[in-house]
């Protein structure tokens, strides 16, 4: 009787911990939820807001924002890239550390250029931005480097992907054209017309039995037009 007793206070002891456990990874996961989409959101405002600015503002201003979207846009694309090719090419990890010391650099600059978007004093940023300018410049240039590097990278594996598959394809054809003029050159079988007591087979070959399958269809497919019904 004691040892039921004890039995059933630890499955109870461990269907609360696992109630536990899984209530928390399940708020955990829902709190990264939501802080995504916050930061989504945050961004596209802040996105929105530059464009703006670096429209609708004169001067040194509009300039500012101008500085800001550009660094935002190049180093975002980059890192998109970056992480997109990842998965398929390991190599692609030096690029993205070297990637990662850059932000660090493109965030210090971003955080500059939002505390001088809030400085009264409009003649001292005019006269830093030349400098600002060529910093801006400087990081969107090498984040434009490793993100067409990364891109010519996997363009060049397509390409020999596709030059190998094209040579087997050549290779196939003029085997099946090989066979089409010549016929099988060993294990020939005799026609059914030899044989006793088996009729010819007909022209149209059997169907085989069972479900039909799905055909595999591709973008660049056109979809087949609908039979007319009178």
């Amino acid at each position: 009787m004691e040892a039921a007793i004890l039995i059933m206070a630890l499955l109870f002891v461990a269907f609360v911990a696992l109630g536990v456990y899984v209530t928390v990874k399940v708020v955990g996961a829902a709190k990264r939820g939501v802080e995504r989409t916050v930061t989504q959101a945050r961004r596209t405002v802040e996105d929105t807001t530059l464009k703006a600015k670096s429209v609708g503002q004169p001067g040194v201003a509009g300039q500012l924002a101008q500085l800001r979207l550009s660094l935002r846009n190049s180093m975002r694309a980059t890192q998109e890239a970056l992480h997109a090719r990842l998965a398929e090419d390991e190599s692609l990890k030096e690029s993205l550390a070297l990637f990662e010391r850059l932000s660090g650099h493109g965030h210090e600059l971003d955080d500059e250029l939002r505390r001088l978007e809030r400085e009264p004093d409009k003649r001292k940023i005019a006269e830093r931005m030349p400098q600002l300018r060529e910093r801006t410049e400087r990081i969107t240039h090498a984040a434009d480097s490793l993100r067409w590097a990364a891109r010519d990278r996997a363009r060049q594996f397509a390409d020999d992907d596709l030059a190998s598959l094209s040579q087997q394809i050549e290779m196939e054809s003029g085997a099946l054209r090989d066979w089409s003029v010549k016929g099988p050159t060993t294990g020939e079988h005799p026609s059914w017309d030899d044989v006793p007591g088996h009729p010819a087979p007909s022209a149209q070959a059997p169907q085989a039995i069972g479900p039909a399958q799905q055909p595999v269809t591709y973008p660049w497919q056109k979809a087949p037009r609908p039979e007319a019904t009178s």
